[in-house]
């Protein structure tokens, strides 16, 4: 059974005010702006606009322990046909290559379809971020197959290839709602040698630590996963957990916050930097407001005063996309979560 959302228990951690004021509240070693800077390196800012990530509502049919979208079957914000018109123009009158299409679920959308089908129309590679088990309820039972046809790349959330990982994470049944939807999925070509079908799988941690590294779990993963069910994928990303919303306020109830920031903060990898997807990606959330990635939306960190501040600024802005191609980007202690390590994106590492 699903978790009720932060917001339907009143939590007072559903208000992004409470969750910025608690991380700034804690003593860490130094800031993140202060790690940036340190040997004279510039303050963090965009250097281009290759993907235009769309999180299109906060409905989804599952409701993670680690979710920084606090998203959940109890949630009803969705992006208005207004706004999906004006993403879709916005691409339309720009040579941005990537439409990254995220939620939530954001398969719910009532707009899901034409919206895949028409950014594909206009020659761009789109991006699904999917849950896997929403492939399994009978309204959305086709979803590999018009995917598929579409050729959109589906990157798809399994915290582990063992169940009780799994399901400790994001509820009971998951994991083999997860394995039916991933057979369905390579049933249709997604992740075989030779279909061009991309099927990335995206594990995060169960706890209150680091990834291990990428390419070695990519190598498990792929290995146990044939062995043990048969299933075969493109590529494993690893994403390390966002000190934000639900697993923010896991991190304060079971005492591990100030240690995991601390871990974050001494795991500072200033090769990361380059690689950040704030740096090249452009985030809308799903009331049009812009930021520089989706961790700052859910924080309610939209970019900079003097920057274009929604998707509808863009429609008629012929020089909006380039200011926002050179931006500085707003940072906070959570950006720790993507720099430590190997780095975390919603690519994977960025070293």
């Amino acid at each position: 059974m699903a978790l009720p959302t932060l917001l339907n228990q009143r939590s007072p951690l559903a208000a992004p005010a409470a969750q910025r004021e608690m991380l700034a509240g804690l003593p860490l070693a130094r800031t993140f702006e202060e790690a940036v800077g340190a040997g004279d390196a510039p303050p963090l800012a965009a250097t281009r606009i290759d993907v235009l990530q769309v999180n299109v509502g906060k409905r989804c049919n599952q409701a993670c322990h680690h979710c920084h979208v606090d998203a959940g079957p109890d949630r009803r914000e969705v992006m208005s046909d207004p706004l999906i018109d004006a993403c879709l123009s916005v691409l339309g009158r720009s040579t941005i290559p990537t439409l990254d299409i995220t939620g939530g679920a954001p398969e719910m959308h009532p707009r899901f379809r034409d919206l895949v089908t028409r950014a594909r129309r206009l020659g761009r590679r789109v991006i699904d971020r999917c849950n896997l088990t929403i492939t399994t309820l009978p309204n959305y039972s086709g979803l590999p197959r018009f995917l598929a046809a579409q050729r959109v790349e589906v990157v798809a959330s399994l915290p582990s290839y063992a169940a009780a990982m799994t399901d400790r994470q994001r509820g009971d049944g998951v994991f083999e709602a997860s394995l039916a939807a991933l057979r369905e999925f390579n049933g249709v070509g997604y992740g075989v040698d030779g279909t061009g079908l991309e099927l990335t799988l995206v594990t995060n941690p169960v706890g209150a630590f680091l990834p291990a590294a990428q390419a070695a779990l990519e190598r498990d993963w792929k290995r146990e996963l044939q062995r043990r069910y048969g299933i075969v994928f493109t590529r494993l990303f690893t994403i390390t957990n966002m000190p934000i919303s639900r697993y923010l306020e896991w991190l304060e109830h079971s005492g591990n916050l100030q240690g995991y920031l601390d871990k974050l903060v001494q795991a500072f990898n200033p090769a990361t930097v380059p690689g950040l997807m704030c740096r090249n990606t452009l985030s809308v959330g799903w009331d049009g407001r812009l930021f520089d990635c989706d961790f700052n939306q859910m924080l309610d960190l939209p970019v900079t005063a003097g920057q274009p501040p929604s998707i509808l600024d863009l429609v008629d802005d012929g020089t909006g996309l380039a200011r926002l191609a050179a931006r500085p980007v707003v940072t906070g202690p959570h950006c720790f979560g993507c720099t430590a390590g190997a780095g975390s994106s919603c690519g994977g590492i960025t070293t």
